[in-house]
């Protein structure tokens, strides 16, 4: 998954069926894979991060091509398709797994990030609660949840919370939506 002309965004945008269906659908992002981060224990399991006593967060693993987008744009996106004014919670979805974060895997892209968060704080009514961390251990998450969206549109979450992540994307993001053939 990595290409030297390519940068790496680790994001957590609540659950990572929903940010994973959202950034595959991203042109210029030329890979994308759900996992936990930031917690202490190695290696988890979608079960023990669900019984939020890990420490662990559900994120996606973007890479992308910076020809093409930057990291500031993937932000714009990551901010458009979750609310980041929630503490430890999506919707429904509740707990520390479901915290706003970004992983920063260089200075350069805390910087960004902060200063991001700062512009776009206008937008929202309450604070921005995203938390800015340094790069830590991303653990894939298990197989079964590659392309969740892609392959089970019809479970119920997928149809009903995943799917309005992926079209409110798409209504707002028009232009920057990858040729369906790659």
């Amino acid at each position: 998954m990595t290409n030297t002309s390519n940068e790496i965004a680790v994001l957590g945008g609540g659950c990572f069926w929903c940010t994973e269906a959202v950034f595959l659908r991203l042109r210029g992002v030329t890979g994308v894979q759900s996992g936990y981060c930031g917690g202490h224990v190695n290696n988890p399991s979608y079960e023990q991060v669900c019984e939020k006593n890990t420490g662990h967060i559900e994120v996606v693993k973007v890479e992308f091509d910076l020809a093409q987008i930057s990291f500031d744009d993937i932000l714009t996106v990551f901010f458009e398709t979750h609310d980041p004014t929630t503490p430890d919670r999506q919707g429904n979805d509740v707990g520390p797994q479901y915290a706003s974060a970004i992983f920063c895997q260089t200075a350069e892209q805390e910087e960004i990030a902060r200063a991001h968060i700062q512009k776009s704080q206008a937008r929202f009514s309450a604070p921005i609660v995203t938390k800015v961390l340094p790069a830590a251990t991303f653990w894939p998450a298990e197989a079964y949840h590659d392309k969740f969206f892609e392959r089970n549109p019809n479970q119920p979450y997928c149809a009903f919370v995943v799917s309005e992540k992926v079209n409110k994307f798409m209504r707002h993001f028009p232009g920057q939506l990858k040729d369906p053939s790659q």
